[in-house]
């Protein structure tokens, strides 16, 4: 899925940017109300966007379902891919019927620790390949990046040797609040280079919330872009602010500003991550993408969403579509 080959360094590309801080804040506000509006889905629908049902399929396939504690194990890193693998149970899939095509619906990825990438590769050896979501694997010194460079990189040699085929980087913070653009161009660069060998997609987590300004979340996603990020990321979820609006706004900008830079040859993905729990949350972004980018981002190669709770509450509000009622834990006993 890799597909950004990078640009050559220039300042030239960012550095008279000067976001209106503002106008931001009422764009996310329109956002949030669109989503929040009694007729939402029923809007979306005229427009040939789908319904709400639709809607629901979406967030849970471009979900990549993680789990980044310290206790991971094998048993819980095996529940989390069936959980990807099998995320709708089957009385919502007999209810909903065979028109929607959930029955074959899968989360995008997995997303975990290197240490855990063998535990699932190991779960998802064991089912057809079609049916198996991507592998992803947090990397070079995740949550902080406060590692050296070369240690940073050998942590994707080991990650992508234990089977990982996306890796979810992690920038060094100081060198935005520098502005040591080049350096950061630089390290980023030789961080896809060892992607690139591995032929893994590599997603590049800005910590958005730990960068200062809106204008330093514009610089920071273009010198990504350059160095050949496949995705930019807003957090790593461990951030005190992790995703908002505000950020995935300016970050659209930059995406859509890289690709008429690349003469409309290279469409860079966006990952938001941190913080998103409810389906409302899933279709603000939804939401976002399609007016900032378009449809043509809508897909799991372009966009994801980072998360580890928001598919039981999407779960839950597909139970109530299909079902007529809130999910028990008996439509999961017995699963097909």
């Amino acid at each position: 899925m890799a597909k950004n080959p990078g640009l050559a360094f220039d300042e030239k590309y960012f550095q008279n940017v000067n976001v209106n801080a503002s106008c931001i804040e009422k764009l996310t506000n329109e956002i949030i109300e669109t989503v929040d509006g009694c007729d939402f889905f029923d809007v979306q629908e005229k427009r040939g966007n789908g319904g709400k049902i639709d809607w629901l399929i979406q967030a849970i396939e471009l979900i990549d379902l993680t789990t980044l504690a310290g206790d991971d194990s094998r048993s819980n890193v095996a529940r989390l891919c069936y959980s990807a693998i099998n995320p709708i149970p089957s009385k919502i899939v007999k209810q909903a019927g065979t028109e929607l095509s959930i029955a074959h619906t899968k989360c995008a990825a997995v997303c975990v620790y290197p240490a855990c990438v063998g535990y699932v590769k190991e779960s998802l050896d064991l089912v057809e390949k079609e049916k198996r979501p991507d592998i992803a694997a947090v990397a070079t010194g995740f949550p902080t990046g406060l590692f050296g460079l070369e240690s940073r990189l050998q942590e994707i040699r080991y990650a992508t040797g234990e089977g990982a085929n996306e890796i979810d980087i992690v920038i060094q913070r100081q060198l935005v609040l520098r502005g040591e653009w080049e350096k950061l161009y630089e390290e980023i660069r030789q961080c896809k280079q060892v992607c690139a060998e591995a032929g893994a997609c590599m997603k590049t987590i800005l910590s958005t919330g730990e960068l200062g300004s809106l204008n330093n979340v514009y610089k920071a996603s273009m010198v990504a872009m350059l160095a050949g990020s496949d995705f930019i990321k807003t957090s790593t979820g461990k951030e005190s602010v992790n995703a908002t609006l505000s950020v995935g706004i300016v970050m659209c900008r930059a995406i859509r500003d890289y690709y008429r830079l690349s003469n409309k040859t290279i469409k860079v993905g966006l990952k938001p991550a941190g913080g998103l729990k409810t389906f409302t949350h899933a279709c603000q972004w939804i939401h976002l993408v399609n007016t900032y980018l378009g449809s043509d981002w809508l897909n799991p190669k372009l966009f994801r969403i980072g998360a580890s709770s928001l598919l039981d509450d999407v779960i839950k509000e597909l139970a109530k579509s299909t079902l007529g009622r809130p999910i028990k834990m008996e439509d999961y006993l017995f699963d097909e």
